[in-house]
């Protein structure tokens, strides 16, 4: 694809991605779901200035080929997937950049049923944006779209994550970091409709300072802010809150592989962990694969992104899979990871187990983990090398059943990516430069 990658179409705005880009994004999806009926679209944004930019410019594609708008305003790119799979749209744009500097932006385009839009229609956009598919013809009079003031769905989305919620949080002292985004004015909502004394931090939005030292990327904000409190635990969102990073109340980051073997663990207990799978990527810590073996929970391993994990839970029916940055997918309420119904989840089991988040946490032990990047001028020369697969299988033979070494590529930069984890910090060390040293003796950076 030239444009669209794992998570949309996104770059700097106005120099990678443009108001012409995003007005041509809206005529495409306005012509191509007013075919056989009166095409309704729903958008949502991120709490970035450029947002509204793109918002306006979709708007303008999207009724000027005859198709309806639907405006939610400032919301989650859960709460866009949630309302375009329960309220009959033809599908919905999440404008957002998710975890990227305010500068940044993007444009994600959900399917009617709230999963990422097929690649076939990706393609087609593209050769629009190229000028490949000619001019569509506009509406005219009556026919022309119209477009409609629709916060109502994204208060039905509140409504909806208040709802699966089992019992009250009464009693129990809540941190959030709402990243100067997407859930600055939902995820407060939700926590104290459900009881629980909050605490928020990065809920206050200018239009520049999204993600900007807050957030799920920045964790030492909530680390502080639980540990000053004496919270019993914290939740950072993302820029577009489709991902959380939580911290335990001793201040012990929870990423999303924690997330997949406490919740895992617990769905197993409950006889509902369909097919006794958890899907998770090569990027997850080698402790989780370890502490899933002994919970005797299987699991699937798929490439980096959370499209391709929620392809294999739907291809395989499984209700849980995710990411250790934060994407966390539980099927049967979501169809993309969604930060607050994480939190949620979470907060679930540490009711119903009546124990802390540290104590979830602890029989689940990570294994030191180094990744570092290598610049280089062909990633398919160097994955291809005779001297850098030799020496990968022998790092792979030494480090046995205690460690391993992942060598990916970048999806965007000139980008190799060496990993490495083992038993301590200078293993991992040891062994990430001695596979940097063989692409540079091999004259490949």
């Amino acid at each position: 694809m030239k444009y669209f990658g794992t998570d949309g179409f996104r770059g700097e705005a106005n120099e990678v991605l443009t108001a012409d880009h995003a007005y041509k994004i809206g005529r495409f999806l306005g012509h191509y779901y007013n075919q056989k009926h009166k095409g309704r679209i729903v958008i949502g944004k991120d709490t970035r200035r450029s947002s509204y930019m793109f918002e306006y410019a979709l708007v303008a594609g999207i009724i000027a080929s005859g198709s309806d708008a639907f405006l939610l305003h400032v919301t989650t790119t859960p709460s866009v997937a949630y309302v375009v799979r329960t309220e009959d749209f033809d599908c919905g744009v999440m404008i957002s950049a998710s975890h990227n500097p305010y500068y940044d932006n993007g444009i994600k385009v959900l399917d009617g049923n709230g999963h990422k839009i097929s690649a076939e229609i990706e393609s087609q956009m593209e050769s629009y944006i190229d000028g490949n598919m000619g001019e569509l013809p506009f509406a005219k009079g009556e026919d022309i779209g119209i477009a409609t003031d629709y916060a109502i769905g994204r208060n039905r989305y509140i409504g909806y994550l208040i709802s699966l919620a089992t019992r009250s949080y009464s009693g129990k002292r809540i941190g959030l970091d709402c990243s100067n985004g997407s859930s600055f004015n939902i995820a407060k909502s939700v926590f104290d409709a459900l009881g629980a004394k909050t605490y928020v931090v990065a809920n206050e939005p200018n239009g520049l300072n999204i993600n900007n030292g807050c957030g799920s990327t920045h964790i030492e904000n909530l680390q502080k802010l639980v540990k000053e409190k004496e919270l019993d635990a914290g939740f950072a969102f993302d820029g577009d809150a489709d991902r959380c990073i939580a911290v335990d109340e001793t201040g012990q980051v929870i990423d999303g592989d924690f997330v997949l073997y406490i919740c895992g663990k617990y769905f197993k207990k409950q006889g509902k962990l369909d097919g006794n799978h958890v899907v998770a990527t090569v990027m997850s810590n080698l402790g989780l694969f370890k502490a899933l073996d002994k919970a005797g929970i299987e699991y699937d391993v798929t490439t980096v992104g959370d499209k391709y994990v929620n392809e294999d839970m739907v291809a395989n029916g499984y209700v849980l899979g995710g990411e250790q940055s934060g994407h966390v997918i539980f099927s049967r309420h979501a169809t993309t990871g969604d930060g607050i119904l994480t939190a949620i989840m979470l907060m679930e089991v540490i009711m119903e187990e009546k124990t802390s988040l540290h104590t979830l946490a602890s029989s689940m032990k990570l294994y030191p983990q180094l990744l570092k990047n290598v610049r280089v001028s062909d990633r398919k020369a160097v994955m291809e090398n005779a001297a850098v697969q030799a020496m990968n299988k022998e790092i792979t033979d030494k480090l046995g059943d205690d460690g391993r070494i992942l060598l990916r590529e970048s999806g965007t930069e000139p980008l190799i990516r060496v990993m490495v984890e083992a038993s301590t910090d200078s293993l991992c060390e040891k062994y990430v430069d001695m596979m940097i040293d063989t692409i540079k003796s091999e004259g490949l950076v």
